[in-house]
């Protein structure tokens, strides 16, 4: 391991924003994470994954560690399914698309989202009605503190709308090393009703989809609405999509009568949060370098040399107009620093 002063991290996020660590170091295994946190027990500590849900707004005053830690194994192998061990350092789609070669259904409608396994418990990332939740058996964690494995269950996590406990009673305080789900390797259960999945598998004339079908029109689909990072800096959604009262929709739809939705019980609607930036104009707008994607509202882009200061206040414009014409308050779903 080899500490790093004064390090650039652009190339560690996908906003490409150039802010600086004071210190850095790639950590490739648990046994060098453990022997740093022994190390640098009263150093700050700052854990940097894909850098794919982060919007870096200065510099990092901190020790960065960045979890590079790889490997996948099988720990359970039966007849209907698998139970898949995944190190915190894999890139998510790589991993996903490792599933689809194998036949393990159950991720394929999360193919394409970007960054690394380990981040994906703590925002229980998600796409066109999967969750990670559905498939999560449990993650292994290192305590900073004190340096002790922790085993989370899926029930531990507390999952919820972009949410889990790692963001919120235990923010900070644990670094996930490892990832298990079980997958299915047979019968596989598609979700092929939400979004345009299904309009895209009849376009490639598909009537009895297969998981790889389905990965590949998740993959289409986001191709064609979402840039990608390696192109132009983003960080996918940079909103979650508000869950609002039935009574408040009602009202919405008095004014509003094309409004979309999706319910979610009898009581709370969710709406789509690109579709209220569209509204109040802002989708393809730009100023300076920081801008709304032209093709999807919900996504905030770094044209080039965007600050992270300069992309936050844009948000903030966005939630604000957003509350005075809707009477929502946008939550931001990627982290701020």
């Amino acid at each position: 391991m080899k500490i790093e002063h004064h390090k650039s991290l652009k190339a560690f996020n996908t906003f490409g924003i150039d802010v600086t660590a004071s210190e850095f170091v790639e950590i490739k295994s648990e046994s060098e994470l453990e022997s740093i946190l022994s190390k640098d027990s009263n150093k700050e500590l700052f854990i940097l994954s894909g850098g794919s849900n982060m919007l870096l707004t200065k510099n990092v005053d901190a020790l960065v560690l960045h979890i590079a830690i790889k490997g996948i194994n099988i720990l359970e192998d039966f007849n209907e399914f698998v139970v898949v061990s995944v190190n915190a350092g894999e890139n998510w789609h790589d991993f996903v698309q490792y599933c689809i070669k194998n036949d393990y259904g159950g991720l394929e409608n999360l193919s394409l989202i970007p960054g690394y396994v380990g981040s994906a418990p703590i925002q229980n990332i998600g796409a066109y009605g999967v969750e990670l939740k559905d498939t999560m058996v449990s993650c292994k964690a290192i305590e900073k503190a004190t340096g002790e494995k922790h085993i989370f269950s899926n029930k531990d996590c507390k999952f919820g709308y972009r949410n889990s406990i790692f963001k919120n009673e235990v923010k900070g305080k644990y670094i996930i090393t490892q990832v298990s789900f079980k997958l299915t390797k047979k019968d596989h259960v598609l979700n092929t009703s939400y979004g345009a999945i299904t309009e895209a598998l009849e376009n490639k004339g598909v009537s009895k989809p297969t998981i790889k079908d389905v990965s590949e029109a998740v993959i289409a689909i986001r191709k064609s609405k979402l840039p990608d990072p390696e192109e132009i800096g983003n960080s996918g959604s940079f909103f979650k999509n508000p869950v609002i009262s039935k009574n408040h929709f009602s009202k919405l739809q008095e004014s509003h009568p094309d409004i979309p939705s999706y319910t979610i019980n009898e009581n709370n609607i969710k709406v789509p949060a690109g579709w209220l930036i569209e509204q109040c104009g802002f989708k393809g707008k730009r100023w300076n370098d920081a801008g709304v994607h032209k093709k999807q509202a919900l996504v905030l882009v770094n044209y080039d040399n965007a600050t992270g200061q300069e992309i936050l206040e844009l948000s903030k414009r966005i939630q604000k107009k957003i509350k005075e014409k809707f009477n929502i308050n946008l939550e931001t779903e990627v982290n701020i620093i």
